[in-house]
């Protein structure tokens, strides 16, 4: 049994049985936790079949193929999420974060595994650029689904233009990543500051709202 074997029944198991023992919103979270898992374990099968019967290294692969099978992989639960149940249009951005940090997950437990660690701080940073890499891509295509929500023509075309946007940042990531010095420090550093800069404006927004919302229910009360 080969170590993406070993790792994906050691980080499956405990996911499984806890889904079995949680209820409402906790276990549809550990649901998609685990699909983000999963997707990343056939995604490596695939990713590799496709690079073997092509005739390319693992640098090559990584570049040009990763990206197309891990992100519409890692897409395959949330598509079945919306075709078979009729989720709430504030329940999406949640499941597309648990797959992708599910996703993240197994990725550096086997990267950690199958090269090692040059230094902790190498590994951290690694660790931090991929879960965000993958939490911004899968971020960008749920901003489809939510955005035309109610039209269903439209909402397919969102998702498949912002599929490709997510599969080209993918790309350039694996690019930078792949070199060595400043070019690999830019291409794991850049996803942490786009992410800490999203949730920055995400929460002023939410102050805003809620400044807003404060004020409207003093006025109701004064009036």
């Amino acid at each position: 049994m080969s170590h993406i074997e070993n790792v994906f029944i050691c980080l499956g198991a405990p996911m499984i049985i806890s889904i079995l023992c949680l209820k409402g919103t906790k276990k549809g979270r550990m649901i998609f936790l685990f699909a983000g898992v999963t997707a990343c374990f056939f995604s490596s099968y695939i990713t590799t079949y496709l690079a073997q019967i092509n005739y390319v290294d693992n640098t090559v692969a990584s570049i040009e193929i990763a990206p197309y099978v891990e992100e519409l992989i890692k897409f395959i639960p949330l598509l079945y999420y919306l075709l078979v149940y009729t989720p709430n249009k504030s329940e999406v951005p949640e499941r597309v974060l648990m797959t992708s940090v599910g996703f993240a997950t197994f990725e550096n437990v086997c990267y950690l595994i199958m090269n090692g660690s040059e230094s902790f701080f190498h590994l951290g940073i690694r660790g931090f650029g991929t879960g965000a890499m993958h939490v911004i891509c899968g971020t960008i295509v749920s901003a489809g689904v939510v955005w035309f929500w109610g039209n269903r023509w439209l909402q397919m075309a969102g998702i498949i233009g912002l599929l490709a946007v997510a599969i080209t940042y993918h790309s350039i990531y694996n690019l930078l990543v792949a070199q060595t010095g400043m070019p690999a420090m830019i291409g794991y550093v850049s996803p942490v500051i786009v992410t800490a800069a999203v949730v920055l404006i995400a929460e002023i927004r939410l102050m805003k709202r809620r400044k807003i919302s404060e004020s409207s229910e003093n006025y109701q009360d004064i009036t």
